[in-house]
Order: C-alpha cells, then structure tokens, then sequence
C-alpha cells in the first residue's frame, strides 16, 4: 500500500504560516493498492488537492470511504474532481444511520444553500454502500465498524499483502472508561487497530484540554498513547490535529505521545504530504 496524506486537520480548515509544516486542510489520505485501485480514506479539503492530482492519470474506479458526516470530512467533495467526469466511477462508504439512506444525508450537503448543485445532478456514475463488516477492494480486504464518535461514525482498516493500516480519525476510546485498565476487547476500535503496521489516530487535545472535552469525541495524548500500546501498533500517526495547534504545539504533542508511549512503536504526527509506503 502506497499512502499520501493530503489533509490532517480537525474540525476546519487553518491555514497559515505557522500551521504550514503539518498544514491546514481538513481529513483526506489516498491509499493506492498494489493492484493499483484506489481507496480515499475522508473527502475533507485536503480532497480537492487529491482530486487535481487524479485528472491527470484517471483510476478506473475510486473507493472513498467516509468514517462520518460532519462537514470536516466532507466538504471537500464538491472539489473534487473526478465527480464532475462522467467517465468516473466513483463508491461511497460511510456508516449506516437509523434515520436516513446514506445517498439523502450525503445530497444534504450537495444542495442550496450550502452547495449550488444537486447530488442527482454530478455527472460522475456514484453508487453507495454501507460500510459493515468486511468486503474487498481489489486484492485488499476492508473492514468498518463502529466507533465512539458523535453520530454515527465508523472506522477502517486495510489489510493487503500481510500488511494492514487502521484509521480511526475522530475517536475517543476513553469515554466511559479506564483504557488502562480495560480489557482491550471492550475498548472502542480495539479490534480494528490490533496488530496495525501503521495506525492514524485521533489526537486532538493534550490531556489538560481533554478534562472540559469530555464526549466531544476526541483523544487526549495519554489515551491514544495507550489506546496505541493495547493495540500492540507499529507505528501511530496522530491525526485530527486541533484547528488552533500551530506546528511547534504538535511537535509538543508528538514528545507527550512518545514519552508514554512503549518502545516497540514509533510515533509521529501525520503531515500534509507526507507519503509512504505500508
């Protein structure tokens, strides 16, 4: 799996020069398989990037899988791209809600006065699916479930080759319990992150910010330090960085992470352009 990160940001887009290092776009990381398919984890501003580097060498199909709704995650779509070609085909994943089809709740954000043009309107051929349990992407499995958000919100995770790459971008294990004394198979997204060669995680507070957050739906860095260790991760990436945090706090972040964290895994903050491979 070939990975780039094209946006990291939480909650809105902060650009500016002194966020520019880890840069401002909201939630987007291109995956590309080794069959060469296509899976977009997130459509949030970091998308339309994404999507003008894709005009220029077109995939026979895209994958976006979104972990939840919230604008953060989403308005990026309209900028993408590949949605206004009707020669993309183009599937969207996201969580199952009790209230509504994901196809209408998507079409909410692509209609006036938010957007000036209707979902039924993009020229792209768009099919919908649930995103449950596990299913196959080329030669990769995908997996969703699940997970402590606001609202209904998934994670995934991508296994291909022996290797595997979990994203939980808006998760707070932590609520409602004591991760360090929880059994792991009753932690929030455990069973997605176990064993992951490489995990994005959620780490949007520093732990003193955490203590009037709690329920926000976000993690703290002593939390996804331990969530990182029950999950026995190779290397964690925070991600979901706090609009505010200029570079040099999330390079603080990244030291409060690794201090906790244990020896065998390695941790860094996930960097607008940063590629790799899994």
């Amino acid at each position: 799996m070939r990975v780039r990160v094209w946006g990291s940001r939480g909650s809105i887009a902060s650009p500016g020069p002194e966020m520019a290092r880890y840069g401002g776009n909201t939630s987007c990381i291109e995956v590309r398989l080794a069959d060469g398919s296509l899976v977009v984890l997130d459509a949030g501003t970091g998308a339309r990037a994404l999507g003008e580097n894709l005009i220029k060498d077109p995939p026979p199909a895209i994958h976006l899988l979104l972990t939840h709704l919230h604008v953060d995650h989403l308005e990026g779509l309209g900028f993408f791209a590949p949605i206004w070609s009707p020669d993309t085909e183009l599937h969207i994943w996201g969580p199952r809600s009790p209230m509504t089809t994901l196809d209408k709740r998507v079409a909410m954000y692509f209609s006036p006065p938010l957007f000036p043009v209707h979902l039924n309107d993009v020229p792209a051929r768009v099919t919908f699916h649930d995103a449950e349990g596990d299913w196959r992407i080329g030669d990769a499995r995908a997996s969703a479930q699940p997970i402590l958000h606001p609202g209904p919100t998934v994670g995934y995770r991508i296994e291909e080759d022996g290797r595997a790459l979990t994203y939980l971008t808006d998760h707070e294990p932590a609520l409602g319990t004591d991760l360090e004394r929880s059994s792991p198979e009753w932690i929030s997204g455990w069973s997605l992150a176990f064993g992951a060669d490489v995990l994005f995680h959620d780490c949007q507070y520093t732990d003193e910010e955490y203590e009037t957050k709690v329920g926000w739906g976000h993690t703290s860095a002593s939390q996804v330090a331990t969530f990182a260790d029950k999950a026995k991760v190779d290397r964690l990436l925070l991600f979901h960085h706090d609009p505010m945090r200029t570079d040099a706090q999330i390079d603080a972040m990244v030291e409060a992470v690794r201090a906790q964290l244990d020896e065998r895994a390695t941790c860094d903050a996930a960097a607008e352009g940063m590629t790799f491979e899994v």
